[in-house]
């Protein structure tokens, strides 16, 4: 589970110490990193850092094959806390799946694959199985893993369950990103007395941040237009994020894109209470603001901007259906159904899934920190998600 705004930095020597192979690993990814600085003058933006952290072939976090989701990795998901969470997301899905033709369900960054799994299986308990499941996922590792996951449904189910690394062409159905964008590189920008920089990352006995003056440009409108006005502020900008959503959005012909993350609208976001930005680490289930702590062992990630989002959604040709916070989206499909249907309130498995649904809608939790966004083409839709809250008046 993903915190929120972390805590002072603790030391390294606080925080579970890697073991030797994994230091050797990270310390391939540090060489790997300082390479391209140097190929670069000595300088990048923070979004390439970010990238090479996370993704390089073959070294970064997410491509590598050290586990990260679940207890024994470094965060947990709502999808690994619970099967109640893919079942209750069932309830949207199943009515996003039907009003389209193909009846498509697409998902990015499927993680362990236990979402897939347990939407898959409430779907077909609700009679909505979708005609075919796409995952596109760039990691093989991951890939590797969902295969494991989803093979346990061998006979289960008559789905079939794709992989690619690359987007659909076209959708008819429901495409799902759960904690996709947060994890997507993101520019770090700073105005201060009025002159607008660019922050990145340089090697002088290990990284550091350094930072550029940002030419004008697309980037310097958008903090420009975004950043509370006359104060010295720094944040993120994610143009990647925005060209992702964008794209998805002009590929739907039908049915609804559903964002799952955590982060704000933008007067939120961008308060001037938050002038030194939302980056921050996970590792080992511990929050952290070290962006260069044991590079290729720790996870990075940004708060996502939802109002950026719903704008790339409706410049894809899509409108916003809603927008609500997690806990009260998961309480409008039926959560609490869900819970009362695992067993007698007394008994053991009950009290293990409502401990995790505390955890899902709690607002000390993840029940407000996350939140859900929909973009939707077609406007027969039914939207049980939003029926308690739907704060799109807010983005």
């Amino acid at each position: 589970m993903h915190p929120g705004p972390p805590p002072p930095l603790p030391g390294p020597l606080k925080l579970p110490e890697p073991s030797p192979e994994a230091r050797e690993h990270s310390a391939r990814v540090v060489d790997a990193i300082r390479v391209d600085i140097e190929r670069s003058g000595g300088w990048i933006p923070f979004d390439r850092y970010m990238q090479l952290a996370l993704y390089a072939p073959g070294l970064g976090y997410y491509v590598a094959g050290a586990r990260k989701f679940g207890v024994e990795g470094d965060f947990v998901t709502a999808p690994e806390l619970t099967p109640l969470f893919g079942a209750t997301l069932a309830c949207q899905v199943a009515d996003i799946l039907a009003v389209s033709e193909r009846r498509e369900v697409v998902e990015l960054g499927a993680g362990s694959g236990v979402l897939a799994r347990d939407l898959l299986r409430a779907l077909k308990a609700r009679g909505s199985s979708p005609s075919h499941y796409a995952i596109v996922e760039p990691s093989a590792e991951l890939r590797e893993r969902q295969r494991e996951t989803l093979s346990r449904l061998a006979g289960e189910l008559d789905v079939p369950i794709e992989w690619s690394m690359d987007l659909p062409s076209r959708v008819d159905g429901a495409m799902l990103l759960n904690e996709v964008l947060d994890a997507i590189p993101a520019h770090c920008v700073r105005r201060e007395r009025g002159n607008y920089f660019e922050r990145g990352v340089a090697w002088r006995d290990g990284f550091q941040f350094d930072v550029r003056r940002l030419d004008e440009g697309p980037l310097q409108e958008l903090a420009a237009k975004r950043f509370p006005r006359d104060i010295d502020y720094s944040s993120e900008i994610n143009p990647a994020a925005e060209a992702l959503v964008e794209t998805l959005a002009c590929r739907l012909v039908r049915g609804a894109v559903v964002i799952i993350d955590y982060g704000f609208p933008r007067a939120e976001l961008y308060h001037p209470q938050r002038r030194e930005g939302t980056q921050m680490g996970h590792y080992r289930h511990r929050a952290h603001g070290d962006p260069f702590l044991w590079p290729g062992l720790s996870d990075l990630t940004t708060h996502v901007d939802f109002t950026a989002m719903a704008e790339a959604g409706e410049r894809g040709g899509l409108d916003v259906a809603g927008f609500a916070p997690q806990g009260a989206f998961l309480l409008g499909c039926g959560l609490l159904d869900c819970l009362s249907a695992v067993g007698p309130p007394e008994s053991l498995a009950y009290l293990r899934e409502a401990s995790a649904v505390q955890k899902l809608t709690s607002p000390a939790e993840m029940g407000e920190l996350f939140k859900v966004l929909a973009l939707a083409k077609g406007e027969r839709i039914a939207w049980p998600g939003f029926s308690l809250v739907n704060a799109a008046h807010r983005l």
